[in-house]
């Protein structure tokens, strides 16, 4: 009879990005390039900002300088070029029904006319340069494209991830939330089939007498990306922030194990006070009680069988 074979499953945080739906060679290596490379990589890159879309900005209303989400329609589209074409600005006018918005970009790409074709919706994030006519030069954009995946673009607090050319706002967003569904599927009173983060939880628990109060490692990585209000990213940033230093003060200790186990000092606390004895008596002054018992914790340091750190 043969012996049972015995493997070991392989920690979904450790899986590579390709094992998310989605993330094909091209797509990897353009996450390769935000350090993005594991399951675990894709789930801790966190936002950088967040959009309240649950409410937009009427375009009649945008204010001089002030950062605002708006939602529109694009009615008209084109180029322009100067200095014989070496130079070129692309212009797109968004509506919304109750004004419009110039979106400009200093730097015109052929794509450009076939992205923002008229009568395409699109979400648009910035600043107005001018209010005579209403003016963003390169706003931030994502198009609204009805689909089974809607709800995680609009109508809630949505992530902004650090992007890299060719990885939109849009698909880092979709990334994420099937990432989160496959390997991180947990309410907020239970935690993720992932052993690590298991263990992280205990430790916490053990260590942190308010760790009842922080959200659990897996529903604290689920809040940093999709949160419903701003109130929980914070709590997640809290718990994320505790557990890095944890981590960090375990391996400081692991590390001081280690020294002290294969290091040996040299025992210099000299003997029977053979030459101590002879310096304190030319002191020409008795040592306090506080001096007497410093001087005793030197010599106990420098003879004691691990070396002084």
């Amino acid at each position: 009879m043969a012996a049972p074979q015995t493997s070991t499953a392989q920690s979904p945080l450790t899986q590579p990005v390709t094992s998310v739906w989605g993330v094909g060679d091209e797509r990897a290596k353009q996450l390769a390039r935000l350090d993005i490379h594991t399951v675990e990589d894709l789930l801790l890159h966190k936002p950088r900002r967040y959009e309240d879309r649950r409410k937009f900005l009427a375009i009649a209303d945008l204010q001089l300088k002030e950062a605002a989400t708006v939602r529109g329609k694009v009615v008209a589209a084109g180029m322009k070029s100067w200095k014989k074409g070496a130079r070129g600005l692309f212009e797109c006018i968004l509506d919304d029904g109750t004004a419009r918005l110039h979106l400009r970009w200093w730097q015109a790409y052929e794509w450009m006319e076939e992205y923002y074709a008229v009568g395409r919706e699109f979400l648009v994030f910035g600043k107005p340069e001018s209010l005579r006519p209403r003016t963003m030069d390169h706003p931030e954009t994502e198009p609204i494209e009805p689909g089974e995946d809607e709800f995680i673009h609009v109508n809630r607090l949505v992530p902004i991830h650090p992007l890299t050319e060719g990885l939109t706002a849009r698909v880092m967003r979709t990334l994420m939330w099937r990432a989160l569904e496959k390997f991180v599927a947990a309410s907020r009173q239970s935690a993720a089939n992932i052993p690590e983060w298991r263990t992280l939880d205990e430790r916490l628990a053990a260590l942190c007498r308010d760790a009842a109060t922080l959200p659990s490692r897996a529903n604290a990585v689920r809040m940093i990306h999709f949160p419903e209000e701003l109130t929980d990213v914070e709590l997640a940033r809290q718990r994320l922030a505790l557990d890095e230093f944890l981590e960090l003060q375990i391996q400081i200790q692991q590390r001081r194990k280690n020294f002290e186990s294969k290091s040996k000092a040299l025992p210099c606390g000299g003997e029977n006070n053979r030459l101590i004895k002879p310096f304190l008596a030319q002191l020409g002054f008795k040592l306090t009680g506080a001096q007497t018992n410093v001087l005793r914790e030197i010599r106990a340091d420098m003879g004691g069988v691990h070396p002084m750190r």
